[in-house]
Order: C-alpha cells, then sequence, then structure tokens
C-alpha cells in the first residue's frame, strides 16, 4: 500500500515545477566559471533566482552578476548573450529557467 502512494506523489513530472524557461547556455569558460546565457524569451535580471538544467546539470542559484561585452549590466532582455558567474560546472544546451 505504501508504495502505491509513492508512486503517485512522483507520478508529476518534474518539468512542472522547474520555472519559466528564459535561455540557454551557448558556452562555458571553466576558468573564470562563466556561462554564457542567449536569452530566449523574456528576460533576466540580477536579483534572479534561476535554475539551470541539462543532461548532468541541475542546480539553483540568484544571479549575482551580468555581463555583455565587458560591461556590467543589470537585465538581459529576449535575444542578447550575457555572461553569468556560476557556481558549477554548466554545459552547452543546458537550459536556464527562472524560479520564484
Amino acid at each position: 500500500m505504501e508504495e502505491e502512494k509513492e508512486n503517485t506523489e512522483e507520478a508529476k513530472p518534474e518539468e512542472e515545477k522547474i520555472g519559466e524557461e528564459v535561455g540557454v547556455i551557448t558556452h562555458y569558460f571553466n576558468k573564470i566559471g562563466v556561462g554564457v546565457v542567449k536569452i530566449e524569451k523574456g528576460s533576466l535580471k540580477v536579483g534572479d533566482k534561476i535554475r539551470i538544467k541539462g543532461a548532468t546539470t541541475d542546480f539553483e542559484q540568484t544571479v549575482e552578476s551580468m555581463q555583455k561585452e565587458h560591461e556590467s549590466i543589470e537585465e538581459a532582455k529576449e535575444g542578447e548573450s550575457v555572461g553569468l558567474k556560476v557556481k558549477e560546472h554548466v554545459r552547452e544546451h543546458d537550459r536556464v529557467y527562472k524560479v520564484e
């Protein structure tokens, strides 16, 4: 009986809880721990909480700083690519989500 209850709770797809997809990782600079994010939908601001998820990547962090063409920016809009300091290794094609 208990096993059935656990399976029912796990039946919900995890994607529902991720949040709003805003972009994709296009490059990662290993030495400086910076991922390049192409904003595909909406915008991303300093202070936003994000989740980066891919085949082997899955973590959350707060956006502490962003750069575009070596200039610090506060907000990135759709179509822009920005450098983002990340706390873990990210990979090309990892998806970036805004979470609450």
